[in-house]
């Protein structure tokens, strides 16, 4: 077997969820990882007219837990990021919930990760408004993550924070390169998650794991009230460069890269991971059945934004972030918008003509027209819809462009 993420869900998925319960965005995630850039999501083809040369590109299947096809979109993704960055210092806070919360969020998914996001959020905010601390108004970029080095279940946020802050139309440093005092910032996070848990819960918003009693419940809030949250800032930072590049990696593509796998059987799946105590990378074996489970357990919720910017850095803040590049000296950043190179015939060198799309009713390009109607492919051609029946196989909206039609 190929030691990919894909050739393992195409060899043990359809047993894997034979015996047990999966939701519907882990089998939606499990089958655009087992069909991307196969056949099943159909091709673009394209051919030289003076050699007769053909070329096909697969579609992908775009999903956010696959590890085959996120590189466009992770690149255009840092680009934007990268341009809206603001000249200053940064520093990178983490937020980790503690493990006995584990079941919890497995059966609160959608709540646990905004909650993380909105606790994560107003801790900074509040504290770095205060007059004592810093008396201004940051910047926010704020990731999620669901996992550990191993694949487990580790939910955590990262968070860009800006070194300084507007106070009216005025730019404040923090004072010292120091951003907060780490032991407020954990007792603050804890309060608020507490209690907006304690509201979730009075409200019936919160559904508890179907082995815990409501004294287990209790037992596990005075359990998590006691102990010290792990929070750590890292910085500053000059440039928020290097961990937007560090956020990039692990936004997209889930869990794992076909690149840590190491050997994949039917039995059993070894990966590489470094330890995050000695910084030795070492490896770990799972059977097959234990691998899908943990790859699947960090499938997010369809719609849900793992992505999200407060303060200075949100959609509507454009002309604060002005206002801080005038003060620094700086120009907008604009992304580079490279455009696609055309494609050219090995052989002779011509143009490649865009001849025909296969768009199968799964894939994750939409046919904008049924399948009986003629829809454009390419600027100055015309196109015919084909008779589906005569390739042998359900398509959904095939179109070739014919030369000749401008």
């Amino acid at each position: 077997m190929e030691a990919t993420v894909q050739s393992i869900f195409r060899a043990g998925f359809e047993s894997y969820r034979q015996q047990h319960g999966l939701s519907a965005d882990q089998t939606r995630a499990a089958h655009a990882i087992m069909q991307c850039q196969t056949q099943a999501l159909g091709y673009e083809e394209w051919i030289c007219f003076e050699d007769g040369h053909t070329e096909q590109q697969l579609h992908s299947c775009r999903h956010r837990s696959c590890p085959r096809c996120q590189g466009a979109l992770t690149h255009d993704w840092l680009e934007r990021t990268q341009a809206r960055l603001l000249p200053c210092e940064h520093d990178h806070v983490i937020f980790t919930l503690p493990h006995e919360l584990t079941a919890l969020w497995q059966s609160n998914r959608e709540w646990c990760a905004d909650h993380l996001f909105k606790a994560s959020a107003e801790t900074l905010k509040e504290l770095l408004e205060h007059e004592r601390d810093l008396g201004a108004e940051v910047g926010l970029i704020s990731a999620l993550h669901t996992w550990g080095r191993t694949l487990s279940f580790h939910p955590h946020v990262h968070v860009l924070v800006t070194g300084g802050g507007l106070d009216g139309e005025q730019w404040r440093a923090v004072k010292n390169g120091y951003l907060l005092p780490v032991g407020v910032l954990k007792a603050k996070f804890r309060g608020k998650w507490l209690s907006g848990l304690n509201e979730a819960y009075a409200a019936g918003d919160m559904t508890l794991p179907p082995d815990w009693t409501t004294q287990h419940w209790t037992q596990v809030l005075r359990t998590i009230a006691r102990k010290t949250w792990n929070v750590r800032i890292q910085g500053a930072y000059r440039h928020g460069d290097g961990v937007a590049n560090d956020l990039a990696r692990y936004l997209r593509g889930g869990p794992i890269k076909d690149h840590r796998l190491v050997s994949a059987t039917p039995q059993r799946v070894t990966f590489r991971y470094r330890d995050h105590h000695d910084h030795a990378e070492k490896t770990m074996a799972l059977s097959q059945a234990q691998f899908l489970s943990r790859v699947l357990w960090h499938v997010p919720v369809k719609g849900q934004h793992h992505v999200r910017y407060y303060g200075l850095y949100s959609a509507g803040a454009n002309p604060k972030r002005q206002q801080v590049r005038d003060h620094f000296g700086v120009v907008e950043a604009v992304p580079c918008d490279t455009p696609p190179q055309p494609r050219r015939c090995p052989t002779c060198g011509r143009l490649l003509f865009h001849r025909v799309s296969v768009r199968r009713p799964i894939s994750s390009l939409r046919n904008t027209a049924p399948a009986n109607v003629p829809a454009p492919v390419q600027q100055g051609a015309q196109t015919v819809p084909i008779d589906p029946g005569a390739a042998g196989q359900k398509l959904g909206a095939v179109f070739f462009a014919l030369p000749g039609a401008a």
